[in-house]
């Protein structure tokens, strides 16, 4: 009981101290399955300055490696959600690693789910933004791809089929 009691208030304590450092704007996507996959979950986004901080909570996945991207159209609803377009790029680079050289504003580091099908991820971004302008994201889609990204085929990481989708709005 006392280490259940010690685990939670660990994590709220790391919650707030992370959510702390990103007082500026926040935003975020509900995840929905795609047509024929289970994957669903809930990304949000904080920004401060010239980051925003990505934290993602996904669950239905396959283990293993998934793409996990911006993408340019803020639109779900196709049954394989080719609805949201491609990955957001307004600054025309190619696709890559978001920490490593040039890629597009939306590619984002990799979703790694753990065998019961359980991904979660924490990063900062700095090609992108929560508010006005090119680099904006809000109206976005978020998209979590059936294969691992590449982070090197062109354009999309080699990633595969879509499996979930959601919209980032406002917080």
């Amino acid at each position: 009981m006392k280490t259940t009691l010690l685990i939670a208030a660990s994590a709220i304590v790391t919650g707030c101290a992370s959510a702390s450092m990103y007082r500026g704007p926040m935003a975020e996507a509900t995840l929905a399955p795609t047509n024929g996959n289970t994957a669903s979950g809930m990304v949000t986004f904080a920004g401060s300055g010239d980051k925003v901080q990505v934290s993602a909570r996904v669950s239905g996945l396959t283990p293993g490696g998934h793409g996990f991207h911006i993408h340019e159209k803020g639109d779900c609803s196709a049954p394989d959600a080719t609805s949201a377009g491609g990955h957001f790029n307004p600054g025309g680079q190619p696709h890559g690693h978001p920490h490593q050289g040039p890629h597009h504003a939306g590619d984002m580091p990799m979703l790694v789910a753990d065998g019961y099908g359980n991904a979660t991820l924490t990063a900062e971004l700095a090609s992108v933004s929560l508010g006005e302008g090119a680099n904006g994201i809000i109206g976005k889609a978020v998209v979590v791809h059936a294969a691992p990204d590449d982070f090197k085929t062109q354009p999309t990481g080699n990633s595969g089929a879509r499996v979930a989708c959601g919209v980032i709005t406002r917080r």
